[in-house]
């Protein structure tokens, strides 16, 4: 059978086709494109209607499949009117407008989410400030604004609900009480759901030359890369690694501790009733913008390089000066500055830090991670785009001493495609989907060496 998967990530999108056989899986890349956002009067901006065109081109070019699912980052959303009219492009959670919104008004219990200041829960009170709310009819997260465009269904998944800080993670359903006690009209929130979207809608069946529905997947995309961690037992931990790093275990149920909570650890809904209990990691994105900054090198070198450098430079890279764009170059070397450290000397130096600085990370959010929830831990799974970083596998592993598999590198799409042919029975629990990326997937297993670094 064949499935489409729509995934977008934070700077690009792709929309992949999946065969999927009892046997194995092949992942076919139908279109890829890049998703930049766009300053408009001082607020950044996704730019939503350009991604949906470009959906569009893809579910074109992938032709007749039996479903189509979609996955996007986490917290952002769209308005909408009485009308179903799009109040607004969709606001950039970079957008620095929930900046000063630094005190927790989530219940930790409730929720269970990690601490952000552009959690869906501020950016709505944002809106409720500027009176965008008084003409909204509903909040749709980006996976169900484009579902809704498909189809004309409304809903709101459940692995994404769970990140909007409006989510209760122990009744599974909005936590209405919070909800009343912010002042946001409940109105805004559609149901929560795991049903298919539907059938596409006839003129968008028209305009892409082939008529299916659209399935409901994990819609975070970490959830859905998390479904094709192609681990054989539960001793293990991941990292979904791209733009960002999700940085976790899966668990059976959340954890709701006051020590959870002041190490900043969020439970957020996986497939099957499952936990991803995990901590945000800034990611890739500040090595992504220094060499926007840079002028685009190509990367290859620069790694080559940095494998040879030796330098005990390290950053937080969940300090908040990395969160916005900008000259990412100069704020590590401000950072430095700050931390009575020199600064690196080059791109390459550059590059190390950054990549060293994400690997300890890494093995601080492991070993909470382990130490908060119980869960032993003997390996560590590295997906997504990241796992193709040769330097940053190994010195995840150095740094955590435990082996690192790295692969598969679309895990996401794998997740979202393997949900899709769950639904027409084709694949049973996450333990038989697993299976099935171990035989398909292609990984790389880094065995930890001495940690020469960072000591």
């Amino acid at each position: 059978m064949r499935f489409t998967a729509v995934d977008l990530g934070a700077s690009s999108g792709r929309v992949m086709t999946a065969d999927i056989t009892h046997e194995k899986v092949e992942l076919t890349e139908a279109h890829r494109f890049a998703n930049r956002p766009v300053r408009v009067s001082g607020t950044l901006h996704w730019d939503v209607l350009g991604l949906y065109r470009e959906i569009l081109d893809g579910l074109r070019r992938a032709g007749p499949a039996e479903s189509i699912g979609i996955d996007s980052w986490a917290v952002d959303y769209g308005l909408l009117d009485g009308d179903g009219r799009l109040i607004g492009n969709p606001v950039h959670y970079r957008d620095g407008r929930t900046a000063g919104l630094t005190e927790r008004v989530d219940p930790y219990g409730v929720t269970g989410l990690q601490f952000l200041p552009f959690n869906t829960v501020n950016q709505l009170r944002c809106d409720g400030r500027d009176g965008l709310l008084d003409r909204a009819a509903t909040m749709l997260l980006i996976p169900d604004l484009l579902a809704y465009w498909l189809t004309g269904d409304i809903g709101a998944e459940r692995t994404n609900a769970s990140t909007t800080g409006l989510y209760d993670v122990t009744r599974r359903d909005w936590a209405w009480d919070l909800v009343d006690r912010l002042g946001l009209p409940r109105r805004v929130l559609p149901p929560v759901t795991e049903d298919p979207a539907g059938p596409l809608r006839p003129d968008v069946a028209e305009e892409i030359g082939h008529t299916t529905t659209v399935t409901r997947v994990a819609s975070h995309d970490t959830a859905s890369a998390v479904v094709a961690v192609p681990a054989a037992a539960p001793a293990f931990a991941y990292i979904s690694c791209g733009t960002w790093s999700l940085v976790g275990v899966e668990l059976p149920a959340p954890v709701l501790t006051e020590e959870s909570r002041l190490a900043n650890f969020t439970n957020e809904a996986g497939v099957d009733g499952t936990t991803r209990y995990l901590r945000n990691v800034m990611g890739l994105w500040i090595l992504q913008e220094c060499l926007r900054v840079w002028g685009s090198p190509d990367l290859a070198p620069l790694l080559a390089e940095a494998e040879r450098v030796r330098i005990d430079i390290v950053v937080d890279p969940d300090d908040p000066t990395f969160l916005p764009p900008g000259d990412m170059p100069a704020r590590i070397a401000a950072y430095c500055a700050r931390t009575g450290q020199r600064a690196p000397e080059g791109p390459a130096q550059a590059v190390r830090c950054i990549l060293q600085s994400l690997a300890l990370a890494y093995q601080r959010a492991v070993a909470d991670a382990t130490r908060l929830s119980g869960r032993k831990v003997e390996v560590v799974h590295l997906v997504g785009g990241g796992s193709r970083n040769e330097l940053l596998c190994r010195l995840t592993a150095d740094a955590t001493g435990l082996p690192v598999v790295a692969g598969p590198v679309e895990a996401t799409a794998l997740g979202n495609a393997l949900v899709q042919a769950r639904a027409r029975g084709l694949v049973g629990d996450l333990a038989q989907m697993r299976d099935l990326v171990r035989r398909s997937a292609d990984v790389r297993t880094y065995e930890p060496r001495e940690r020469p670094w960072g000591q």
